[in-house]
């Protein structure tokens, strides 16, 4: 697997995304009520590197799956830039060249049920894109693509002409795959595309992402809250908490020397089946609302460690140990890091 040290080739930097899920206007006018901004995502930075595997966690509401959408295109960023292979995806770009810039990224979605059109037949899906980029010469050069996608995530040429209704979970999520390798991209964003399938076909999944990175020296940002899976798949990972990024690192240093007290209640919550006896803390009380968020480091009113400085000031990365971590106890190292042991069962 990639180590994460090759060249830059996605890079977001200061990326906001903030949603208006305020009343209308007469409502908020008669009942005197402020409008309501939700801080989805609240200045993220992240540098993925090509050929690696880049994961994000957190739990649910923490922004991971609206970064996956600002990167690829569905929401437009707040603020912030998001740059792919050097282009700046907010500036101006022909029609032509930003249609090549598209072709090179893709997504797979969570929900294999509801990212297939159900009229459509398999062949037509995986087709689609192939069209609509023009990569194919006539009929017969489609038909042999299509059946060349089908047979790579492991179904077969025949499967074409079954509709989405006629597969499992897993081979729907095969087909999805296939879908989002049509248009030969290099960069994958995987919003949590084992979520919604059972344990043993997750690993069918998981292992075929591999050999596909391999195969074709894919990129992944891989969206998961799933610590096990992260595990045995990333190269870096990214720890979200309310909008903000808390930690990153390497994935071997994060789950053996994690810094940030989220990310070490976040490790506490993988079961012991060594029984090892480890003390546990266990992640306690409510996220915060992301439209009213706690002033200072975020994590305060849930962290043991907090102090009146991370009630008042937000605290920025500090590069530590091949990553960053923002947490005012480890810069000030009232919070020592101590090798532990967490094993990610899958």
């Amino acid at each position: 697997m990639p180590d994460g040290t090759g060249a830059q080739f996605v890079r977001l930097a200061g990326l906001k995304r903030y949603f208006d899920v305020s009343a209308p206007w007469l409502v908020r006018t008669i009942e005197r009520r402020p409008r309501q901004i939700v801080q989805a995502v609240d200045g993220i930075d992240i540098e993925i590197a090509k050929g690696e595997t880049f994961s994000l966690v957190g739990e649910s509401g923490c922004g991971k799956s609206t970064v996956a959408r600002l990167v690829v295109g569905l929401y437009p960023p707040t603020a912030g830039t998001i740059e792919f292979d050097g282009n700046d995806m907010a500036a101006r770009h022909s029609r032509s060249d930003m249609a090549a810039l598209r072709r090179r990224m893709q997504m797979i979605f969570q929900d294999p049920y509801a990212s297939l059109n159900p009229r459509w037949r398999v062949f037509d899906i995986i087709a689609e894109p192939i069209r609509a980029f023009g990569l194919s010469k006539d009929k017969a050069d489609l038909q042999k693509r299509v059946e060349d996608l089908l047979r790579q995530v492991k179904l077969m040429p025949a499967d074409g002409r079954k509709f989405p209704h006629e597969f499992s979970g897993g081979q729907r999520q095969r087909v999805s795959i296939a879908r989002a390798l049509a248009s030969q991209p290099e960069f994958l964003v995987c919003d949590e595309p084992t979520s919604a399938l059972d344990v043993s076909v997750q690993a069918q999944i998981l292992n075929l992402m591999v050999d596909l990175q391999r195969r074709f020296g894919l990129t992944y940002l891989f969206i998961s809250h799933n610590l096990a899976v992260v595990y045995h798949i990333s190269t870096r990972v990214g720890v979200m908490y309310l909008g903000r990024l808390v930690e990153v690192a390497p994935t071997e240093t994060l789950f053996t020397r994690p810094k940030h007290p989220y990310t070490r209640m976040l490790l506490d919550t993988i079961p012991d089946l060594d029984m090892t006896g480890r003390q546990r803390s266990p992640v306690a009380g409510e996220v915060p609302s992301p439209i009213n968020p706690p002033s200072g480091c975020t994590f305060h009113p849930r962290c043991p460690f907090a102090n009146d400085r991370c009630k008042a000031e937000r605290p920025m990365p500090i590069s530590i140990e091949g990553g960053t971590v923002a947490c005012h106890a480890i810069e000030e190292g009232r919070l020592p890091v101590e090798e532990r042991t967490y094993v990610a069962n899958s």
